[in-house]
């Protein structure tokens, strides 16, 4: 490694990764693995590169340093960012970029031969964004006296409890959607052009906040005005926001590729009373919530509370609530392991990390505040501290709803809007 690239992280926490990934592949019966999520590459190596539309993987071999295998030109950018030496740093070469003759597991299938790795069980990530079924028949083709095991989820499950570093890099996060969330709430008014909205969100984003600058968030902000809010996954357009419409704005603060997501709805006029209902209902429904989310309950338990609360007050969510967050690449900022749902009886442990998302998005409406949470052994750490009250905006200026819903931090003030 070049004595002037900074590792995000310890060589003892890499290290430490790997053993971990070790023990799983030995408990799962796997000899060799092959990593291709590149939020599970980077956390396995240091690996940061927009690299992940080619095919590109980590191998963990029987022991060793992992290798680290991509495009050619993307060697250089290994060299900068990952711990291991270049003889473990395998590049292919141009033409099996996008080829419909050649395949770089080709190349991937040579170098596991070469290293006498090409027997016994190989693990595989199959239900990965970027893993495509060409390449898993080529590895088949190539690697015949291997058995290949499903191994997806294998290394997101190793990286479900956060290390001291890790919970650092979140809470910088959660400063960073702090000032985002301020910027929307002094900005938002009717007649803004949606695009500009999204842009001073992606200027409050990667400026940063107290010196640490902002990454690009693993997700684009997303926003649903009025109708458009009972969809929970709609982006932005040039069109205005308008008086008389709620807003919900999920987005996320992320440095050193380390997430916050966070949900606020904001209401241009005074909120009709089914609104305030649902508001209502969210709210109370994610302090039961939050009281079952500690070490030693389950997910379940967790979404039980919210659920409960939200058909007391005649809702139905009939989806998950929660998904555990922290290191991400497009297209998702989610780990894709546990949620929080009926039926997942995962233990939460202290270091876990969840956006607790309690959107409740019906025929024609939305409205979404959420939280980012880090389980303790007597409850969660909030990450960031945004009041969760709706923000009413009227004509003259903005105000924030009062009443009984609680705030993340009620000790620290209010966003200035």
């Amino acid at each position: 490694m070049p004595q002037d690239v900074v590792l995000r992280f310890s060589r003892q926490e890499y290290a430490a990764r790997l053993l971990k990934t070790r023990s799983a592949m030995a408990s799962a019966g796997i000899d060799l693995l092959i990593v291709s999520d590149p939020s599970n590459m980077a956390w396995l190596t240091g690996y940061d590169g927009w690299s992940f539309y080619v095919h590109q993987a980590v191998i963990i071999g029987p022991d060793g340093d992992p290798v680290w295998f991509g495009r050619g030109q993307d060697v250089n950018g290994a060299r900068r960012t990952v711990y291991m030496e270049s003889a473990d740093l395998v590049g292919y070469e141009d033409h099996y970029v996008q080829s419909m003759e050649h395949h770089p597991m080709e190349v991937l299938s040579a170098e596991i031969v070469s290293r006498g790795w090409a027997r016994g069980t190989v693990g595989v990530e199959m239900d990965n964004y970027y893993f495509s079924a060409r390449a898993f028949a080529t590895l088949q083709k190539h690697l015949p006296n291997v058995r290949f095991q499903d191994a997806n989820a294998l290394v997101n499950w190793q990286r479900a409890v956060k290390s001291p570093q890790e919970l650092e890099y979140m809470r910088t996060a959660a400063r960073i959607v702090e000032s985002q969330m301020t910027r929307i709430f002094e900005m938002a008014e009717p007649g803004m052009r949606k695009c500009d909205l999204i842009a001073e969100i992606y200027d409050a984003g990667l400026r940063g906040v107290d010196g640490h600058g902002g990454d690009y968030a693993a997700i684009v902000p997303l926003v649903g005005a009025g109708v458009d809010g009972s969809a929970p996954h709609l982006t932005w357009d040039d069109s205005p926001l308008r008086d008389n419409e709620g807003v919900f704005f999920e987005i996320a603060g992320c440095y050193h590729r380390y997430h916050c997501p966070l949900t606020r709805t904001v209401h241009f006029g005074e909120p009709p009373e089914l609104f305030r209902r649902a508001e209502a209902a969210v709210q109370e429904g994610m302090e039961l919530g939050l009281q079952k989310a500690k070490a030693g309950n389950t997910c379940e338990d967790v979404a039980l509370a919210f659920f409960g609360e939200l058909r007391r007050h005649g809702f139905e969510k009939n989806n998950r609530t929660g998904y555990p967050i922290g290191l991400s690449y497009p297209p998702d900022w989610g780990e894709r392991t546990m949620s929080f749902r009926a039926g997942d009886l995962t233990v939460l442990q202290p270091g876990m990390t969840f956006h607790f998302m309690t959107g409740l998005w019906q025929a024609d409406w939305g409205i979404a505040m959420t939280e980012s949470i880090v389980i303790g052994e007597n409850g969660p750490e909030c990450l960031a501290s945004v009041p969760r009250e709706l923000v009413v905006k009227h004509a003259a200026g903005a105000t924030i709803s009062v009443g009984d819903t609680p705030a993340s931090d009620p000790t620290k003030e209010r966003p200035s809007v």
